[in-house]
């Protein structure tokens, strides 16, 4: 493989939603420490298609859910070797910092600034020797490539479901119920929720969250909280998780929690949205919490990659598209249109 360095991979350039390049750029050369994973499949993100995010840095090779192969170990590196199967973090932390040291590790400046070169809709990247040390996990043999692309987003349910205190038992109402919510439905099933219910725009989408387990669906614009207290014994809800930024989705989660209960803000809204809310109407007196979540640390996905070991997360089964790393720009139409899909993966070899 040393002399693969000098060769060119296949990568899909974004520059914006619609304009989705098949480019080659150099295989990147490693440096001590590090190492080269040959990309077997990488998930669409929803965050990938976020342009608001992303237009004044394009054009980007995006992708951070990676199933692939190592290929070169670099000097020092120690505990991998060429041939292994891994998936990694493409944002990991320094671990000493303040926030670190609080438990807050994706609140870590160090996190907030790793990535892998350059991305994973390439057919290889460059995993820097911090990444190497902490965030890089070893496929056990019954977890395919295409699974392990879920390991980072599940990770990331699973910081958001530890902030927002989930416990068995609880009756859980999600908003939206794309990939994210889909992963929140599948792991408060798993955690013991006694009730889960489910709204979204798509019946497509709906569908699936039955499918997943939801006992009650409905469209949101049928949904209110005196249809959510008839399907949950005259209560609204323990756990409210939006995955959407919506604004009407998040007025609504604030109608819809019980006392005591928690509101998980998951997704983000557009910049520069403001949600007024009545402190007295919402807090007072109630005991409701509001909190968000951001990415995940490694530990979590340590967690998660047992999580769909175990198949305690039927993951597979929650992918519609496979699709060659050249049909990248239609992978990210289906993701951006929120409609017919749930998890869209890139087989970037092909």
């Amino acid at each position: 493989m040393t002399g693969a360095r000098k060769e060119n991979m296949r990568v899909a350039m974004w520059y914006s939603n619609r304009d989705i390049r098949i480019e080659e750029m150099p295989i990147p050369e490693i440096g001590p420490r590090e190492l080269l994973v040959r990309v077997e499949a990488s998930g669409i993100c929803g965050s990938d298609v976020m342009e608001w995010y992303r237009l004044d840095r394009a054009p980007l090779v995006l992708g951070h859910e990676i199933g692939g192969q190592v290929v070169v170990v670099g000097k020092g590196v120690k505990g991998y070797k060429e041939g292994e199967r891994v998936s990694a973090a493409h944002h990991v932390p320094c671990n000493t910092c303040y926030y670190c040291r609080r438990g807050h590790q994706t609140m870590c400046d160090t996190l907030r600034r790793t990535n892998f070169d350059p991305g994973g809709f390439a057919q290889y990247v460059r995993v820097p020797a911090i990444n190497v040390g902490q965030g890089v996990f070893r496929l056990p043999d019954e977890t395919s490539y295409e699974e392990a692309t879920f390991i980072e987003p599940l990770a990331c349910v699973l910081r958001g479901q530890k902030m927002a205190n989930m416990q068995s038992g609880d009756s859980v109402l999600i908003i939206g119920s794309g990939i994210a919510g889909l992963l929140h439905l599948q792991l408060a099933r798993a955690t013991g929720a006694r009730r889960i219910m489910a709204t979204d725009l798509s019946d497509f989408r709906l569908k699936a969250a039955k499918r997943f387990g939801a006992e009650v669906t409905w469209h949101a614009r049928d949904y209110s909280p005196d249809r959510l207290r008839q399907a949950n014994d005259g209560y609204l809800t323990d756990l409210v998780i939006v995955c959407t930024g919506a604004t009407a989705a998040i007025k609504q989660a604030l109608q819809s929690v019980e006392r005591g209960g928690t509101v998980l803000l998951f997704a983000p809204t557009e910049p520069g949205v403001s949600i007024p809310i009545s402190l007295n109407e919402v807090f007072w007196r109630t005991d409701v919490t509001l909190t968000t979540s951001y990415g995940a640390s490694p530990d979590d996905y340590r967690a998660a990659l047992e999580i769909i070991q175990a198949g305690r997360v039927p993951v597979r089964q929650m992918i519609t598209h496979r699709l060659p790393l050249a049909e990248a720009g239609r992978g990210f139409q289906l993701v951006a249109a929120a409609d017919d899909s749930i998890k869209v993966i890139l087989e970037t070899q092909k």
